[in-house]
């Protein structure tokens, strides 16, 4: 056949059936339902345009067959793969949509591919097709990219590592780049100008970049410098004054970072000021395994005074002292007989125990055989400078015990016994006059 089809000779003829413009199979496809039509006794041009309609809606039913087939079959069937599996990440992916948004792309390859055959002698509208299609595909690229950070991050998690080295800062500023390119992408695409050229151009908006982006650039070199210095990890407690910040590290974000305080409340701390500014971790506390008991009470010193025998054997009924006054008695009778100090003229004279100093015996004694304190770790019993309020005697140890109410419990526990020990020694807690003071109750 050597006649050209009317309002067509620019795209097809019938006896070569088609331009270098299009593939060999999409020739072939066009050629067979062109040669069907005509078969069925339309005219030239009807099968032509029916070819044209037939080449439309078998694509749009190979993209709907493409979509369901992705998405109800090859889904499924990785879906029951993951719940059969002993692993956790691959359920984490599908659960991050990861695949779903894979769907999408089966009907865009399509329409790229039948394009040409449907829009053919249209160049134009080829064209737009492959722009839109184009378009398309990097929108879902690019969501596809940020369901799978989402869904790494998910799995990073799941390690232990995770704490003590946070990636979400990281995780977030991946997403920032991967929506800029995507961005970029789109407009190289719609303005049909080269990425580079447009990358060229953004040198005059870097002054304005850079103020919009100030918290993201900072918090990003801040989490960089927090995660290799490991200075901060979720879990820990940490203080802050100047953002009145006291409580444990909830998040780790590109800009903010969140902390739980004691009270419940939640304090949001920019990224950048735990690197210019000073703050404290207590991980070291969790990791050593103690918790560290500073307090004072404050006895009235007007009570301290020199032991004498009866002092001394009723300190030898305690249990914890009745070999320190036996140590100390010879030791004390042993250097007075040497130095020839006689106690009978003065107290003065030569070396005697007093009730503060037994009583400092026993507090030593009595922690060393605490079952919850560490006896690896520093322990004192200590008088601190005298002052208005009496003479504070501090103890200073560690106790084994993590958990925050238990402490108290144990701390309290302590000081009430002691509390309850000083007049034993004849010695008395200060404190400032009370109305039954006054009254002489």
């Amino acid at each position: 056949m050597d006649t050209r089809l009317r309002g067509y000779d620019t795209w097809i003829d019938a006896s070569n059936f088609g331009t270098e413009t299009v593939s060999r199979h999409n020739r072939g496809m066009f050629e067979q339902f062109f040669r069907w039509y005509l078969a069925l006794g339309a005219s030239d041009l009807t099968a032509v345009l029916l070819s044209r309609l037939s080449g439309i809606l078998l694509t749009i039913l190979l993209s709907i067959l493409a979509y369901w087939l992705s998405r109800r079959v090859i889904l499924r069937v990785l879906a029951y793969s993951a719940k059969h599996t002993h692993t956790e990440w691959d359920d984490i992916l599908l659960r991050s949509d990861i695949f779903i948004r894979l769907s999408y792309l089966a009907p865009a390859a399509i329409v790229y591919y039948m394009a040409p055959f449907v829009t053919e002698g249209y160049p134009w509208l080829t064209d737009i097709i492959d722009t839109v299609v184009l378009l398309y595909t990097t929108l879902v690229g690019a969501g596809l990219m940020l369901a799978l950070l989402d869904g790494f991050m998910v799995i990073y998690t799941t390690f232990e590592r995770s704490r003590q080295m946070p990636l979400r800062s990281t995780i977030q500023v991946l997403k920032l780049v991967t929506v800029f390119v995507a961005a970029l992408i789109l407009l190289s695409i719609i303005f049909n100008q080269s990425a580079a050229v447009l990358l060229s151009g953004l040198g005059a908006f870097t002054a304005v970049l850079l103020l919009v982006f100030r918290d993201p650039i900072l918090g990003f070199a801040a989490g960089i410098q927090l995660t290799a210095n490991k200075m901060v990890a979720l879990g820990d407690y940490i203080e802050m004054p100047k953002f009145d910040a006291a409580g444990q590290v909830l998040d780790i974000a590109l800009t903010t970072i969140k902390v739980r305080n004691d009270d419940q409340s939640i304090t949001t701390i920019p990224t950048y000021a735990l690197i210019s500014e000073s703050f404290k971790n207590w991980r070291g506390r969790d990791e050593v395994g103690v918790r560290r008991i500073q307090r004072a009470i404050n006895l009235d010193m007007n009570t301290v005074t020199w032991c004498d025998a009866a002092m001394l054997d009723r300190f030898a009924t305690i249990q914890h002292l009745s070999d320190y006054v036996a140590q100390k008695r010879d030791e004390v009778a042993a250097y007075n007989h040497e130095h020839g100090f006689d106690d009978s003229l003065s107290k003065i004279n030569g070396r005697w125990l007093t009730n503060l100093g037994t009583f400092r015996a026993y507090v030593v004694a009595y922690l060393r055989n605490h079952p919850r304190i560490d006896q690896r770790r520093t322990l004192i019993v200590r008088q601190l400078p005298p002052e208005a309020n009496g003479l504070p005697l501090e103890i200073y140890a560690f106790c084994t015990e993590l958990n925050w109410e238990k402490f108290e419990n144990i701390q309290s526990d302590i000081f009430d016994h002691l509390l309850a020990a000083i007049p034993e020694f004849g010695l008395r807690v200060y404190q400032s006059p009370a109305g039954a003071d006054v009254r002489g109750e």
